[in-house]
């Protein structure tokens, strides 16, 4: 089983290697510069892509790997957003995890006299993908994460008023962060599952940073994927292969792009499959 797991920056993807031990990842180029780095662990391999904050370098990266690898016949089973987020107290505990039942675009819509309108009452998409419940059962089992609405927003709530408001409008919220929606949305057009694990660094709201906790949700980070990679492996069904059209052919300058990318994930996901 191969999965995907999307960080922003280079210590929550540190984080996540972690779970394999000493060896160091193999590291794996995607076309413009993007590097997977690859571990292995008990019935998975796992890509970890740092693919940089927000939601829109979070989408873009997920559908690059995403796309390589379909292009290589080998397609992701999985795809994670995690790293560390703010928490809703009292629900989610500095140090402690949150498995998502919905991913959702918190502030994606419109301001109006009346309120926030979400996007989706715009007619103009959707605000939020559900996480199938047997994955979110395993993976809360596996590593005692609770779960609960994870928010994406791409302004880090700094106030009190802020907080109350998401909190008023999201019941279910249990974390705030700021690229689960982007992997979502990627993983949505490749018909690939999603999953969002965040630790808690801090509370959502005033920005008191002598209050984080960064160093300990890293490291519940990293104990998260030591201890989810056989749930996963049991609670996946991996998604179904991509259609696409008879005689449909690839135009040369992507061809040339994924070229590289494609050869060297080719051999270790084929290897992956029949294990």
């Amino acid at each position: 089983m191969r999965v995907l797991v999307v960080t922003a920056v280079a210590a929550e993807r540190s984080s996540v290697t972690a779970a394999a031990g000493p060896a160091e990842p193999e590291e794996l180029a995607l076309p413009g510069g993007a590097v997977l780095h690859r571990i292995p662990a008990a019935g998975v391999t796992y890509d970890v892509l740092a693919a940089g904050v927000g939601p829109a370098a979070a989408a873009a990266g997920t559908a690059t790997a995403l796309t390589t690898a379909a292009l290589a016949g080998a397609p992701y089973d999985l795809a994670v957003s995690a790293g560390i987020g703010g928490g809703f107290a009292p629900g989610a505990p500095l140090g402690g995890l949150v498995v998502a039942r919905r991913i959702v675009a918190a502030d994606l819509g419109a301001a109006t006299a009346d309120g926030f309108l979400p996007v989706t009452e715009l007619g103009f998409g959707v605000d939020a993908h559900p996480v199938d419940d047997a994955l979110v059962r395993a993976v809360g089992a596996a590593t005692g994460a609770e779960p609960g609405a994870v928010l994406t927003v791409s302004t880090v709530t700094g106030t009190a008023a802020r907080a109350a408001e998401l909190a008023a409008a999201h019941p279910d919220a249990l974390a705030e962060a700021m690229e689960g929606f982007g992997v979502a949305e990627a993983a949505a057009a490749h018909g690939v599952p999603v999953l969002e694990l965040r630790a808690v660094s801090n509370a959502v709201g005033p920005r008191d940073r002598a209050a984080w906790r960064i160093g300990d949700a890293l490291a519940a980070l990293t104990e998260a994927f030591r201890a989810v990679g056989p749930a996963l492996a049991e609670a996946v069904i991996p998604a179904a292969e991509a259609v696409h059209p008879a005689g449909e052919a690839v135009h040369p300058a992507a061809e040339a792009a994924v070229e590289t990318s494609v050869e060297a994930l080719r051999e270790p996901a084929e290897e992956g499959h029949r294990a």
